[in-house]
Order: structure tokens, then C-alpha cells, then sequence
């Protein structure tokens, strides 16, 4: 927080002497964690910054680097309520371009005063033919594997940031909140991993304010902040933004770190930190994650939500639908066949929180995923079965899902040859992550979908949470051309080294 300098005058004379003290301006405010754009569709965009203390928002777009032919909005006010946070939704924008923006903050306490500003830049969603390029990964910073100086930093940001892409998906575990990041960590040689540490990231998250210190912790790091300028994100959430593993009506009773025992309540002050924190067009009154946007003719966008309106995480062998057996939920069904069906673009790309075909448990007996291993659909799959039902009814075309959460790389394949709920059309999964977290798996496959594995990279010799010095980190790219459609996968390390590749050519 800034506060005001005074200047001190020391007068001296024969008889003694006094201070004179003379106030002088306030500090201008700053913007200690950079600028951000989201939810980018051809014509606007979410533009993103926080000052350092109450301060109004001031937004210039321009087309021209220099700013020659820039429009300035005059934005929210930054207040306590929001963190000193802000956002502008800029409209009017030409479709298919970069375009340039600048943010300042003016003090409010004395309107004359006006920060340094910060710039940024983002292109703006086609609405004819062009080529498209996006990379897409989650899971950042967890299991205490947080921003070491020394070893450069969250460097896989600089990785994406280096293939130049049109946008990035973060497909949620955007922080760890349930996870402490201490000050150091022994790695298996013996040498020592040290983190940068706040008293943010001491202990669980749990107020309001213990929330939003875990997304200024990762804006700390330099690679995030000069990726975030330069590069538009569509994020979506998943547990760890919240606590492990965690559904609405789940209570915490066993688990002595946390005083707050409600999930519902945690959950509501971390949504209110992301919806703060991220440059997602959101409305307080709808809460809603969930959202597509349209990438001209080439592709169209879905941000799925797989945490917010869930039934338990029990056994999920329930042989019929039910309020036990949500994963989407039905509203939100409802809303993604409609979007689909309606679609005309040729590539419905989903973005997914979590993956289809991988088991992912919740204890022993319990499952967190829509996977409850091998055999006919049930309990949550249930739900998923009957999209995929819809899906191959309506002659819809081009589905493809992109996900991670599993802390691996990863292809597949899902054959309904191969599989035991069989009314559906083949479709390709990819995952990649994580974004300097541990890295584990890889996880069982459940034959349900008939998912195969075409790649995987992952540890071997059954090692887990291996550090992201050890060098397996991932992110994913994609390459649609505007000409011909097709669709190029890379999947990708931290060096940015291509693990693999495939050409997917669409269904016309």
C-alpha cells in the first residue's frame, strides 16, 4: 500500500531549533501484477488490472502500436471490495486483428495523480477464414512446487509464450489454494528447491482474502505477468481453486486444516477471487463459468464447468440418472447441446476440466471423475453417455475435448469399437499439463468409452510428484488452418520440443 512521504526540513539556529514538515504528493498508483485480456470474441475483449490502492481504471485500444489512433474508456473505480481490481469489457473492436491496449490508474484521492501505465496486447477472434493457433494446459503451481527465483521462474509460460499463440486455455486448478507453498523443498538429489513464499500461501485457504493472495502469488512471477500481457485466456476452474476433490454439499469434518467446514462457503469465496482475479467476462448475479465464443467458421469454443453442480463423489454405480449422478449437470446439458447443435463452425473444440476416460479416485472406494473403471456407462457416465448419444443423433460433427488435471501428456483415442457403451461417433481426447506442479501418472483408463492411448509422457518406474526441474512439464498447441481445416495437435514439454503430433482431418 502506498503511503505519503513527508519531507522533513530541519531549521537550526542559535536558540535552539524546529522541525518544519512539508507534505508532498501522494505516490502515483502502481500495478505490481501486470495486465491481463480474456474471453476474446471478434469484436471485444476483457481487459484486466489491479492497483496498488483505490484508484480508477483507465483503458486505451488502438490498432496502431504507437497508439496513433487509440480510444481511451474511462473504467470501474478499484475499490477494497474487488481487491483493488478492475476490468473493462472493451467493444467495437475489428475482428481478426492485434490490437494494442494500455492500461492506467488514477488516484482517487487526488484525480490529478495518475500512474505509469501498463501495455498489453491480444488479437481478436476471426469472423472470416484464418488460420488459428492456441495452446491450452492447467494446473499451476501445486503441491508446493511454487516460484523458485533461481531456477528461473514458472518457465513453462515462456515456452507458450514462444510459440506465439492466439490464445490460451487454462483448464482449471488455476491456483492451489488447499496447498502451502513452504519456503523450501528437498529434491530427490539433494539439493533444495526454494520458493518465493507470502502469508498467503503459509496455510490453506480459507478467507476471502487467503484466496485472492494465492492469484497474486503466481502473478508474482515474471513469466506469468510478460504471458498474460501478450497472450488472451479463456480459463475455466476445477477443485484446487477451491480444496481437493471437493462437491457442494461435501463437509470437511475430518480434515483438521481447515476451520471452515463448509465446501459451499469455501467455494463461494474462491469463485468470487477468480471471478476477481481472471479476465473472464462474469455476471455476480449468475456465477456462471460456462460459456462458448465463436472462431469464425473454422472453430467454435466451449468452456465446460465439471465442479459446480455436481452430485457427491461416492461409489458412481447408480444403474440410473440422477441428482447423485451429476457431473455437468442438467441446465448445463441442456445448454452445451443446444450450443452445439446450433454450431456451424467445423471444429467444436470443448474445453473440459477434467478427462473423459481416466480414473480418477477419491479415496478407495470413491470416485472424483466420471470414470468408475471398466464396464457398462453408470453412475455419472450415465450423463456423459447420453451426449455422446445426442452428439452422434444429430450428425454432429468434429468434436474434439482438451483437458488436464492429471498432471501428464497425453492422446486418446475413443473407439466405440473398442468400447462397452458403444452409441457414439469416435472422438480424440488430448491432455497436458501441468504448469510448474508436480507431475504424476499415468492414471488407469476406464474401457467404458473405449478410450486408447495413442501417446502418453509421463513419470516412469511409478515415481510421483516429481519436481518441475526434473523437466516434465506440458502444455499443448493447436494449429487450425483457415484454407483447408485442418487440424494439427503438438503435444509439447518445457523446452517447447514437440513430443508428438497428429493431423486431424475433419468430417466436411
Amino acid at each position: 500500500m502506498r503511503s505519503e512521504l513527508l519531507r522533513a526540513t530541519v531549521l537550526a539556529g542559535t536558540f535552539g531549533g524546529f522541525l518544519a514538515f512539508a507534505a508532498v504528493a501522494a505516490e502515483p498508483p502502481a500495478q505490481p501484477y501486470g495486465v491481463q485480456s480474456g474471453d476474446v470474441t471478434a469484436d471485444s475483449a476483457v481487459i484486466w488490472g489491479r492497483s496498488d490502492g483505490p484508484a480508477r481504471m483507465v483503458v486505451e485500444v488502438a490498432t496502431d502500436p504507437e497508439f496513433s489512433d487509440a480510444r481511451r474508456i474511462e473504467g470501474p473505480a478499484a475499490l477494497e471490495d474487488s481487491d483493488f481490481t478492475a476490468k473493462v469489457d472493451v467493444t467495437g473492436l475489428p475482428s481478426g486483428q492485434r490490437i494494442h491496449y494500455r492500461v492506467t490508474f488514477v488516484d482517487l484521492n487526488d484525480i490529478s495523480v495518475a500512474g505509469e501505465p501498463m501495455t498489453g496486447s491480444f488479437r481478436t477472434a476471426p469472423s472470416g477464414a484464418q488460420d488459428i493457433r492456441f495452446v491450452w494446459a492447467g494446473d499451476t503451481a501445486g503441491q508446493g512446487w511454487g516460484i523458485n527465483k533461481a531456477w528461473g521462474g514458472m518457465k513453462i509460460y515462456r515456452a507458450m509464450a514462444g510459440v506465439e499463440p492466439h490464445f490460451f486455455i487454462h483448464n482449471g486448478d488455476y491456483v492451489y489454494a488447499d496447498g502451502p507453498i513452504p519456503a523450501e523443498k528437498k529434491l530427490p538429489d539433494g539439493t533444495v528447491w526454494r520458493n518465493v513464499t507470502t502469508p498467503q500461501t503459509d496455510k490453506v485457504a480459507e478467507t476471502l482474502d487467503e484466496f485472492r493472495g494465492r492469484y497474486r502469488y503466481n502473478l508474482m512471477d515474471t513469466n506469468v505477468r510478460a504471458f498474460n500481457a501478450t497472450v488472451p485466456q479463456y480459463v475455466q476452474w476445477d477443485d484446487h481453486e477451491t480444496v481437493n476433490n471437493w462437491y457442494p454439499q461435501e463437509m470437511l469434518d475430518g480434515d483438521d486444516r481447515y476451520t471452515v467446514k463448509s465446501a459451499a462457503l469455501l467455494a463461494a469465496r474462491a469463485k468470487q477471487a477468480f471471478a476477481e482475479y481472471t479476465p473472464i467476462r462474469y455476471s455476480s448475479e449468475q456465477e456462471r463459468i460456462y460459456r462458448m465464443f465463436h472462431y469464425g467458421p473454422a472453430m467454435d469454443l466451449f468452456m465446460i464447468d465439471m465442479r459446480s453442480y455436481r452430485g457427491p463423489n461416492g461409489t458412481n454405480r447408480q444403474p440410473e440418472m440422477g441428482p447423485d449422478t451429476a457431473f455437468l449437470g442438467a441446465g448445463q446439458v441442456k445448454w452445451l447441446k443446444q450450443r452445439l447443435l446450433a454450431s456451424t463452425a467445423t471444429w467444436k473444440v470443448i474445453a473440459s476440466d477434467m478427462p473423459i476416460g481416466l480414473v480418477v479416485r477419491d479415496g478407495k472406494e470413491h470416485f472424483e471423475n466420471m470414470a468408475n473403471g471398466d464396464g457398462p456407462a453408470l453412475g455419472r457416465e450415465l450423463e456423459f453417455a447420453n451426449l455422446l448419444r445426442f452428439i452422434k443423433d444429430e450428425g454432429i460433427r468434429n468434436v474434439v475435448f482438451f483437458t488436464a488435471d492429471v498432471h501428464y501428456t497425453a492422446a486418446h483415442y475413443y473407439d466405440p469399437a473398442k468400447a462397452q457403451f458403444t452409441d457414439f461417433s469416435p472422438f480424440w481426447e488430448f491432455v497436458s499439463g501441468p504448469l510448474n506442479a508436480g507431475t504424476f501418472g499415468p492414471n488407469d483408463l476406464d474401457n467404458t468409452f473405449g478410450p486408447q492411448v495413442v501417446f502418453q509422457k509421463a513419470p516412469s518406474d511409478g515415481r510421483v510428484n516429481l519436481p518441475p526441474s526434473a523437466g516434465l512439464q506440458f502444455f499443448g498447441q493447436v494449429d487450425i488452418d483457415g484454407r483447408t481445416r485442418v487440424m494439427t495437435v503438438a503435444l509439447k514439454d518445457l523446452s517447447g520440443a514437440t513430443l508428438y503430433e497428429v493431423d486431424l482431418k475433419p468430417e466436411m
